[in-house]
């Protein structure tokens, strides 16, 4: 049984590794012993996320049967059913030593399923219902991970920096979601500044684009400014990882400013030295300082 387990984490670590390269070089900075369990949560998430994404030559009836078949595998295993799965081994014990709450994972699983029959949002007010459980309830799997003093008080932020994390992939990602034919930007958002679907699709960054755009950092910016507060409440090991993401993930936002909001000609990354140098900058901040945030 402990191989079995041995060999979930390490499955669910690879996938961070692979997939998650901001988030997995924030991780080093946390407690060793914490690593496979932060492991454990990405794997689960990105698994369900692959189901529905990495597919697509499927029918989503099939895609909706295989994620249906592999939900039903994970409550099974709450139930301490034998469970067959190179991964969800990791995730079940991870929730069993955190007593993480199961109601997290069955709301980000609905909204896994969403993704198969939802291609656009009409309000900012609909796509936070979507990202109520694709993001800000990771931020609150999370928290009992990272510790907090506070946790009561630290559970708004937490999900308030899931939808800061989770709206700058949209922006980042906008060609890559069109080619899914999916719109993670709201249809109101849109007619806000006279932007149509084929305008996106075209890759152009017109003026109304542009503005499109600049307004969706912003709001972005909103939220990691409502999730500050929240970093200086976790456990004082847990502040170095946090920072670092918050920083990283921020940056990704500077980045595409820097490019004049072209979302379309190049993928918007950190670059490796500033990476390094935001992960060194929060290793050396004492716990407790408050986080920058803006620009």
């Amino acid at each position: 049984m402990e191989t079995d387990l041995t060999a979930a984490y390490e499955r669910c670590r690879e996938l961070h590794k692979r997939h998650g390269r901001t988030y997995y070089l924030a991780t080093k900075l946390l407690p060793a012993w914490k690593h496979r369990h932060v492991h454990a949560l990405y794997g689960f998430t990105r698994y369900a996320d692959e189901i529905v994404d990495e597919t697509s030559d499927l029918p989503p009836i099939a895609r909706a049967e295989r994620l249906t078949q592999w939900s039903a595998a994970f409550v099974a295993g709450l139930r301490g059913e034998p469970v067959d799965d190179p991964l969800l081994p990791a995730v079940l014990h991870t929730i069993a030593v955190f007593d993480l709450a199961v109601d997290d994972f069955a709301t980000f699983l609905r909204c896994m399923a969403m993704d198969l029959t939802e291609t656009s949002y009409a309000t900012y007010d609909d796509l936070l219902d979507y990202m109520e459980g694709s993001a800000a309830v990771i931020g609150t799997m999370m928290l009992p991970i990272l510790g907090s003093s506070d946790p009561a008080a630290a559970r708004e932020p937490a999900r308030q920096l899931g939808f800061a994390f989770q709206l700058t992939n949209f922006i980042r990602d906008i060609a890559e979601d069109l080619e899914r034919g999916r719109v993670y930007l709201p249809e109101s958002h849109l007619n806000r500044f006279g932007v149509t679907d084929d305008d996106l699709a075209r890759g152009l960054v017109t003026p109304p684009v542009r503005e499109l755009i600049r307004y969706e950092v912003g709001v972005a910016r909103e939220h990691y400014a409502a999730a500050a507060p929240g970093i200086v409440m976790l456990d004082p090991a847990s502040q170095a990882c946090m920072r670092t993401a918050f920083a990283l993930y921020g940056g990704i936002l500077n980045e595409i400013e820097a490019n004049d909001y072209d979302v379309f000609s190049r993928r918007a990354t950190v670059p490796n030295r500033r990476r390094a140098s935001v992960a060194m900058r929060s290793l050396l901040t004492k716990p407790g300082v408050p986080v920058r945030t803006g620009a």
